[in-house]
């Protein structure tokens, strides 16, 4: 009697190809699933929002858009000129408008600020005219990513991760609002790509966001 193979030795016919083609057709339905909406990716600062999000976009045959770049072309200054000059209350109130008009402009995978999505009204704007994806990052993992750049104007204090880790503590339980979470995590962002699409795609095929956005 011939021995049944251990399930990891099966192989597939064309299970590469049988991989990729199905990747591709739930890419299709992401896009098309998505209506006028956009994917707004939240996040602290570090989780790959820009990096990962270009990649998504590109996969999915999107625009990409960075609110923070945005705010940035609008205002004729960097993100830590504007902190300097009029302060985090005024940077956030235009990060707000920024945002809301650029909701208007979707489908698109739009990256957000990290402190974009405490704002109790512009939580209320994406879960309209979009799909919010929080990218999860561990604290070790931010740390070594926002070490590379001196460019983030709430970790210019003395212990920039203590206060990265009240951050998290503090953000951490609002980002859980979003309607989905993946995790941003050490590895090749192809394949943080691949979970994202695999998140949004059965996020639209249960039908859970349909409903109103077609």
């Amino acid at each position: 009697m011939t021995a049944t193979p251990h399930l990891d030795d099966r192989r597939a016919p064309g299970g590469q190809e049988d991989g990729a083609t199905a990747a591709a057709q739930h890419a299709a339905a992401v896009r098309s699933g998505l209506g006028r909406r956009s994917i707004v990716l939240i996040g602290m600062m570090g989780a790959g929002k820009t990096s990962i999000g270009r990649r998504l976009a590109q996969t999915l045959d999107l625009p990409f858009v960075d609110a923070d770049a945005e705010i940035e072309a609008r205002a004729g200054m960097t993100i830590p000129e504007l902190f300097e000059k009029h302060g985090e209350p005024y940077f956030r109130a235009g990060e707000a408008r920024v945002i809301a008009s650029l909701l208007t402009q979707g489908p698109q995978v739009l990256a957000t600020g990290g402190g974009a999505w405490m704002n109790a009204e512009t939580r209320e704007r994406i879960d309209e005219a979009g799909l919010s994806v929080w990218l999860k990052a561990e604290i070790d993992v931010l740390l070594r990513r926002v070490r590379k750049r001196n460019n983030r104007p709430l970790l210019v204090s003395g212990d920039p991760e203590a206060t990265l880790r009240a951050l998290v503590e503090t953000r951490y339980p609002v980002y859980a609002l979003a309607a989905l979470t993946v995790l941003s995590r050490d590895a090749p962002h192809d394949q943080v790509v691949a979970d994202l699409i695999e998140a949004l795609h059965a996020r639209l095929a249960a039908g859970a966001d349909l409903e109103n956005h077609a």
